[in-house]
């Protein structure tokens, strides 16, 4: 009985790690792509394609629910924001899809020089 309860309790730890892990993967896979599309030569679609790809590389495939970008000024300054949905880890990789929404901004390069 004892022996069941350790167990469980030590499967629920490591699934919340699993949970925490695969947030800040995508977190650091948003902000990967947010910079990325930021650049002043670069497509926001790649930026979208490189959050995807960090994630399929660390985690693994089909994690991503979608991705996003878009050209935003809400902050002060014009910027690249990058959205991603995720699936909710619950049972080891298997949950509920598209659960978790990650957004990261980034700073838009420019090719213009400074007046």
């Amino acid at each position: 009985m004892v022996g069941a309860l350790l167990t469980v309790l030590t499967l629920g730890v490591m699934q919340l790690g699993l949970a925490v892990y695969v947030r800040g993967v995508a977190h650091d896979a948003a902000l990967e792509g947010a910079y990325h599309a930021a650049l002043a030569d670069v497509a926001d679609e790649e930026g979208a394609a490189r959050a995807r790809a960090v994630i399929d590389r660390t985690v693994g495939a089909g994690l991503v629910g979608s991705v996003e970008t878009r050209r935003s000024s809400e902050r002060g300054y014009p910027a690249v924001e990058v959205t991603l949905r995720i699936t909710v880890p619950l049972v080891g990789l298997l949950g509920v899809p598209g659960a978790w929404e990650v957004t990261a901004h980034a700073p838009l390069d420019s090719l213009d020089a400074p007046a």
